[in-house]
């Protein structure tokens, strides 16, 4: 792993102007670097300070110039954000101004600016945060929506890393048991039992299972929903699309066809994040144009989280809506009625007896009526995935890979019991189960995972 030599400064605020920038300062040199540039109005320099204190003062240059009155705070080691000494100076929030003293600061020697989360990815060296906690510091920072910053919030406090632990303590104890069958063979060690075995590992695979089928619902909070709007032509799927996005970006007119191609945009409602796709009307067509943009319709419901397929209210049900209903996913179809404003005596709501959707919303695009059901409709739909933010969540792919590759090989050591083989073969896959499980958080990680990790934070973070 690697070494911490260097001390490292940042700005930790937005870049731009407001009330108020921070620029963080981690590494030995911190505090003597702060102790050069600032001076107290009055009471203790940096040196003197205890952790969690503040001091205000002046921001001093070279030429012991004052660029600004500061507040400075002092975080001791180990009991900081990244567990080294750390100084964060709080000064009026201009991006000249915030630059002007970070250049300043990287004149002292042995400091330099920092890389893309590397306060993070110290204190995951330093032992303050596991990979998973790191991980959810990013995703907490990312979070559109209030389900999004709890789940990251339970997960930066540890969720997936207690769960985790709970499954390599598991496996320990397993290859703790056949070690010492294997290692002791004379002693008046009481042999292990293939059936208890076996029930154990099956139990452990369950647990498995279970959180890994959190990884859907964590991708939703992190990269949204894919929702295709799906319909013939004319029922006002594009009305919808722009009454949801919030601005024209579909073409809206009384011509069919209007749509060729599927138009997209990412939008929140309430609080949940749609990657919006407006789809070409179904319908039986010569134009070879609209009939690629028919046969993308059709192909994107396959590949589409949740559908929101709308039928118009107005006109009785067509063929061109019947072959839409048998394409459609019913686990994860919302049925929008549109146009309830210009309802039609004839379109019959019972049509759909042989298909169960989700839900069903009564609707006027155009009118906008009736759009916050649609709402509460989508975020229901969302909840149905959400698993208890106490039990964890494989939040990212790289998880993902590591629990998957966990379970393949508790799979294989469980195929091994029960083909008869020896426990050496169990012990083998058990202790690859091991190593994927430590991968995932953080405890047997090589440079490369951790830099990857870390190069999507922002700098400052």
């Amino acid at each position: 792993m690697q070494q911490l030599i260097d001390t490292i400064a940042a700005i930790a605020t937005p870049n731009g102007s407001g009330g108020v920038a921070v620029i963080r300062i981690s590494g030995a040199d911190a505090i003597p670097c702060a102790e050069q540039f600032f001076q107290p109005v009055r009471g203790k320099r940096p040196s003197q300070m205890d952790g969690y204190t503040c001091s205000y003062g002046y921001l001093l240059n070279q030429k012991q110039e004052i660029l600004d009155d500061v507040v400075l705070t002092v975080f001791r080691n180990p009991h900081s954000y990244t567990g080294e000494d750390v100084v964060e100076i709080s000064c009026h929030g201009g991006r000249f101004l915030s630059q002007k003293i970070l250049r300043t600061v990287l004149t002292y020697p042995d400091v330099r600016l920092a890389e893309a989360g590397e306060f993070t990815k110290r204190a995951f060296l330093n032992g303050k945060l596991s990979l998973t906690q790191a991980e959810a510091v990013a995703d907490l920072i990312s979070a559109s929506g209030e389900n999004a910053v709890r789940y990251a919030r339970t997960l930066r406090d540890g969720a997936t890393f207690r769960k985790i632990s709970e499954f390599s303590q598991i496996i320990l104890e397993i290859l703790s048991d056949l070690a010492v069958w294997a290692d002791y063979p004379d002693e008046d060690i009481p042999g292990v039992d293939a059936t208890t075995l076996g029930a154990k590992m099956q139990q452990l695979l369950s647990d498995m299972r279970q959180l890994m089928s959190s990884y859907d619902y964590g991708k939703i909070l992190r990269e949204g929903l894919h929702t295709v709007i799906a319909g013939k032509p004319n029922v006002g799927k594009s009305t919808l699309f722009n009454v949801l996005s919030g601005c024209e970006r579909s073409i809206v007119t009384d011509i069919a066809g209007t749509t060729r191609d599927v138009v997209e945009e990412q939008i929140r409602l309430g609080d949940v994040i749609l990657r919006l796709s407006d789809t070409a009307g179904v319908h039986n067509t010569a134009d070879k144009v609209e009939q690629i943009g028919v046969e993308r319709s059709l192909s994107s419901l396959e590949q589409a989280d949740l559908v929101l397929a709308v039928f118009d209210m107005s006109t009785p049900l067509s063929k061109e809506d019947k072959l839409l209903l048998e394409r459609l996913p019913e686990d994860k179809t919302i049925i929008v009625y549109n146009k309830s404003d210009k309802s039609n005596p004839d379109f019959h709501q019972n049509v759909f007896f042989h298909f169960s959707p989700v839900e069903t919303v009564e609707i006027s695009a155009r009118n906008q009526d009736n759009i916050p059901e649609l709402q509460n409709a989508v975020e229901r739909f969302a909840v149905r995935h959400a698993t208890p933010a106490e039990d964890g969540m494989i939040a990212n792919e790289r998880q993902r890979i590591c629990l998957e590759n966990a379970l393949c090989a508790v799979q294989e050591a469980l195929d091994a019991l029960s083909m008869g083989l020896a426990f050496d073969a169990v012990t083998v896959s058990l202790d690859a189960a091991a190593d994927a499980l430590l991968q995932l958080t953080g405890e047997r990680v090589t440079d490369k995972v951790v830099d990857t990790v870390f190069a999507r934070f922002c700098v400052g973070k």
